[in-house]
Order: structure tokens, then sequence, then C-alpha cells
């Protein structure tokens, strides 16, 4: 399967193969051993002498990462200690904490215990944990994190359609804001929903699947609550982030969109169209509110609802995640949904619709609270994933 949609060169996705390769100045090789049915412990080697400061890797490293060793881990062989990451108070991302033994959380009988293999970040979560949300949070000290991905380890008594053993991918929060979990997927395990997780698509590695859950679930519930639907035209601000570029997608590929038009800044322009954007907006250059074509939705990602609405059909409907909102605008709260990841499942096994992961990662686990401080810079492209993870 090609790298992207019209050119092998482009730096911004990994080929779904079992070889990935990104762009010279970073991550060169990251090569997988067909799936198992069974989690095994990684063997992980890195060229040592190549690492660069701050934990990410050369051109010239390689992490190989093989699923086939013989050490398994099953519900009978569970640590009852794991390493974690945690904040106690809130704050930057110097509040956050590397703790090498917190108690593997219990499953209830709706959950799985799934030993993670790979996580992703999100905007949520670095509001979370500066106290955004405090009314709604969880009790301190919190484990963060959203996305998840990796393998059964431990079911519970009423969970019927997974199994040990089973690869899976999900957002452990049923609702983003409201009363999110303690224990989150910044960790060796987590306990998760059996409904809002689904098996993770055949043809993806567990660094791709870990980008996908919070926001692709986004991207298709906004767009369903928008009524978008067939011959229908889009315009996504902010289309080269980890939301905006599933929406770029979906729209064309699951709702068939007639036009699909989206903003960022130059560099990221090839980006867009590789994704399906029939017109790549420049907004440093040009003001998208300006333009005479008018859309039936505007899927506003990035905070501009009042302008947004200046660039939608009359009748027609904004989405906004952030930023404040401007009627026709509207805002919702995100329902994880495994149903809805595993309807999504065809078209991210047949290719059509493909995660797109920052340049910069993978970053280890090791190299979280680096990690949080490149997404809150505003820059990342797609979603910043940590893999591996102990």
């Amino acid at each position: 399967m090609e790298a992207l949609f019209t050119s092998q060169s482009h730096p911004f996705f990994f080929p779904t193969t079992s070889t990935i390769t990104t762009k010279p100045s970073y991550l060169t090789l990251i090569s997988f051993s067909t799936p198992s049915t069974h989690l095994r412990t990684p063997t992980i080697t890195i060229k040592p002498s190549n690492t660069r400061r701050g934990g990410r890797l050369r051109t010239s490293d390689v992490l190989k990462v093989s699923q086939t060793s013989e050490t398994l881990v099953t519900s009978s062989s569970l640590p009852s200690k794991m390493k974690a990451w945690v904040y106690e108070e809130y704050g930057d991302e110097q509040v956050l904490k590397l703790v090498d033994e917190i108690d593997v959380p219990q499953v209830k009988d709706d959950q799985v215990l799934v030993k993670v293999f790979a996580a992703a970040l999100n905007p949520v979560d670095f509001k979370r944990r500066l106290g955004k949300f405090k009314a709604t949070d969880s009790p301190l000290p919190t484990v963060p994190g959203y996305d998840v991905t990796g393998v059964v380890v431990k079911v519970g008594s009423q969970v019927k359609g997974l199994k040990e053993g089973d690869e899976v991918y999900g957002d452990v929060n049923e609702k983003a804001l409201e009363n999110p979990k303690q224990f989150g997927s910044l960790a060796e395990y987590t306990a998760v929903e059996e409904k809002l997780l689904a098996v993770k698509p055949k043809n993806l590695n567990f660094t791709e699947a870990a980008s996908l859950p919070l926001a692709i679930e986004t991207a298709y519930e906004g767009l369903e609550r928008a009524g978008f639907s067939a011959g229908k035209s889009i315009l996504v601000l902010g289309g080269a982030g980890g939301v905006g570029s599933l929406v770029i997608q979906l729209a064309k590929q699951v709702f068939g969109a007639s036009k699909v038009a989206a903003t960022s800044s130059t560099g990221k322009l090839e980006l867009l169209k590789s994704l399906g954007a029939d017109l790549a907006i420049d907004y440093t250059k040009e003001n998208f509110e300006d333009l005479p074509e008018k859309f039936d939705v505007v899927y506003d990602t990035v905070g501009q609802c009042e302008k947004a609405v200046k660039a939608v059909k009359e009748g027609g409907s904004v989405v906004v995640l952030t930023g404040a909102v401007t009627p026709p605008g509207f805002r919702f709260v995100v329902t994880s949904d495994g149903g809805a990841l595993a309807k999504l499942n065809p078209y991210l096994e047949s290719g059509k619709v493909k995660p797109v992961l920052d340049p910069n990662g993978p970053f280890p686990f090791s190299q979280l609270v680096q990690a949080f401080s490149y997404l809150e810079t505003g820059r990342a492209i797609g979603k910043v994933v940590i893999f591996p993870i102990p």
C-alpha cells in the first residue's frame, strides 16, 4: 500500500505495510512482524550512538519491534504493579511524573484490561491537565490519556465480544469532559469498557491505530450531527491537524462530498491535497471567509467560528470544536463508541482513510513531557503518538 494518495514521498504519512519509513530527519524504520493473536513482549533494538537529545531518533536509527517473543502475558501471569505517568496537581507539563510502581487497575464486569502498546496525545489531554475542566474532572491524582491501542489480557465477567489476545483500539473515556477516568492510557495497562473498543484494523500497526480513536470519532460524529451527506460541500478549518485531516478524508471517502476545501499554512498545502481536498487554502495569504463560494458545512477545528459563519451557505451548519460559538455554529462533546470505530474499520483497512502521524514522532514513553511540550506549540501535523510503551 502506498504511503499516501498521490505521492510516496510525502513526509506526513506512514505506509500501512510491515515497514514504515519517514522523512530523513526523523525515524527511519519500524519493522513489525505479522500481528500475533496473543500479547507477546516486544523486543526493542535501538542504535544508541545516534539518538539525539530529547530521546527521539535520527535517520540512521533503527527501531525494531518484534511480536514473536515466546514470553506470553495472560490473565494468570499479570504483574501487580506497572509504570504510569501521573500528575497530582494541575499545571503545565512539568507536573507530570513517571511512577515506576502503581497498581495495575482492576477490571469491572463490563471492562477488559488492555496491555498498552501505544497511546496518542490530544489537545483535551493538556487542557484537562491545566485544570480547565475541574468541575467535571475525576479526582487527582490522574493517569492521563484518551487514545489507546494494545492487546486484551483480561476480560470482565459480562464481556461477550472480546477475548484475551484480541488487538484493540479505542478512546478510554465515553465522554471526554464528563467525569473522565482517573486512570487513562498513558500506562502499561488500562481498564476499558468493552463498548468503547473495537478490534484494531488488520493493516495498521499499533502506532498508526493509536493515532485514530478520539480524532476519528470526533470527525465522524461532527459530520453526522451537521447532517452532512453525499453531494454536499464542506470547508475544513485546520485541515492538517489530528481531527481536520480525518474530516477531509471522511467527508470525501465515507460521506461522498461533492467538494472539500481546507485551510492550512503554506507548508502543509500539499498534505491537504493528498488527503483529498479539492481546494487547499493558504490562510497566511488568503481569507477563506472572503471566498465567493459558500459551503454546506464548515468544520472549524481551530476556533474561528466568527469567520466560519461567513463561509457557510444559508441553512448550513458550522461545527465548532474550540473557541467561542456564533450561530449557526454548534459544539458537541464527542461520545467514545467502539461501534463507530468498527463501522469505519473497512475504510481504514482498504486504505481509503489513512492515519496521519506527526513526523517528529513517535515519542518514547520516557519522553512524554517533551511530547506534550511539542503538542502544545500548536505546530503538530496529524497526531503525536507515544510508542513504545514498556
